[in-house]
């Protein structure tokens, strides 16, 4: 089974710079908790979630109404291509230990998100989703060594 048979389509991105609390409304809006973030022709810039706006940026005393998404994001991206096997999203959340992969075409424009949920519910095998949630789950480097 390939991504694109499993993942949430139509995914809504925030722009770079957007504000702080133009993201978190559209996070509230969306009820989701992260949100692509997505630069010209809908290229995947970086991630943003409702914890890098508390941590990074309300912990630090900011202004939500005047700091940018650019602020705060997390430009580091993983993800998967939506013509991938379900199986390698799988393995891709287990080392990564994350519960969602926004999914791209090979022209490498956004066109989904595969979460840990998908995976399960989607796929209907509870064995790839069990092992999955036990190594996203653990703590980071409690797997060291296998």
């Amino acid at each position: 089974m390939q991504v694109h048979e499993v993942m949430t389509r139509n995914v809504e991105c925030v722009r770079p710079g957007d504000t702080l609390q133009q993201a978190a409304r559209k996070m509230r809006d969306l009820n989701v908790g992260p949100l692509p973030v997505c630069g010209d022709n809908d290229r995947l810039v970086g991630m943003l979630t409702d914890r890098d706006i508390v941590v990074r940026a309300v912990a630090e005393g900011w202004d939500a109404r005047s700091k940018k998404v650019s602020d705060v994001m997390t430009p580091d991206i993983v993800y998967i291509f939506e013509d991938q096997d379900v199986d390698e999203a799988a393995r891709m959340m287990r080392e990564r230990q994350i519960r969602r992969l926004v999914a791209l075409n090979r022209d490498k424009r956004l066109v989904g998100i595969v979460s840990l949920g998908d995976l399960a519910v989607e796929t209907g095998d509870r064995d790839l989703a069990g092992k999955t949630l036990e190594h996203v789950s653990e703590p980071a480097g409690a797997g060291a060594g296998r």
